[in-house]
């Protein structure tokens, strides 16, 4: 059962990751299983690996920089902050920062994401 909590953003937790990102996991713990929360950092230039996450239901909710979101068969779409991109589970994604600037985006998992869930596509 969740308990009523406040989390604080603690950006030295932050660790690379092969995907070509940088995260920050805000909230994924057994106190709260129904969702995952994480902060996600893509450098000037980068595209991140092509995947999908089997079975978890994901959101970007972008808050600095421009990028290019690949998604299932979408057209590839600029996204900005204050941008919500929702990727159903099992459907492949990727994102380019097309920017100067870091781009950063928090990632919403249903359920909670978890590593077995993650499958690289490249």
């Amino acid at each position: 059962m969740m308990e009523p909590a406040i989390i604080k953003q603690d950006l030295s937790k932050e660790f690379s990751t092969p995907e070509r990102c940088d995260i920050v996991e805000l909230s994924n713990s057994s106190a709260d299983e129904s969702l995952s929360i994480a902060r996600a950092r893509v450098e000037p230039g980068v595209t991140t690996m092509l995947h999908c996450l089997e079975g978890v239901d994901e959101r970007y909710i972008i808050v600095q920089g421009r990028g290019l979101m690949e998604i299932g068969d979408l057209t590839v779409t600029e996204v900005t902050p204050g941008d919500v991109v929702l990727i159903p589970g099992g459907t492949r994604q990727r994102i380019t920062n097309c920017g100067d600037i870091d781009l950063i985006f928090y990632c919403v998992c249903t359920p909670q994401f978890r590593t077995h869930a993650y499958r690289e596509l490249e």
